[in-house]
């Protein structure tokens, strides 16, 4: 049997402390390895707002620009901070992407040529879990690379 060496890893983050499991154990990786590192995270389209909207009047809600740009940097800043402690990856690419999780994740996958993802899982459960869905779980399911998912209890 041949072991397969993962030049390629792409690791799916967000801000929020739950990924910062998923991080260290990837940093772990890297620092043995060395490989090729992807940064990931994926800002959801911003959703119209109703503020100072009157449906009476017939007025529709409204996108605010600035928010979604705010978002989007404040992704980036991020994503930049957090390739400084992968100085062992032989490269470190960030990628800032706006849709759904799932299929970002999956799309920047494919068009870089993973070949292993990390990411962590929040541990939703129940009807929150009916609602939101699991990434993690999607993933799998539809990832041509192998998933490597980090459990997490962040409450």
């Amino acid at each position: 049997m041949t072991t397969k060496k993962f030049n390629r890893i792409l690791l799916a983050i967000d801000e929020t402390p739950c990924s910062r499991r998923a991080i260290d154990y990837a940093r772990e990786i890297v620092d043995e390895i060395h490989p090729a590192l992807a940064l990931v995270t994926v800002v959801p389209p911003t959703s119209p707002t109703s503020y100072g909207v009157d449906p009476l009047l017939g007025q529709q809600p409204i996108i605010v620009p600035e928010v979604s740009e705010i978002q989007q940097q404040a992704s980036q800043d991020f994503l930049n901070n957090l390739a400084t402690e992968f100085q062992n990856a032989s490269e470190t690419f960030t990628f800032n992407r706006v849709g759904d999780v799932r299929d970002e994740i999956l799309q920047v996958a494919k068009e870089w040529t993973a070949d292993l993802i990390i990411m962590g899982n929040n541990g939703r459960t129940g009807f929150d879990h009916f609602l939101s869905g699991s990434v993690s779980e999607a993933l799998i399911r539809k990832a041509t690379c192998p998933v490597l998912v980090i459990p997490l209890n962040c409450d």
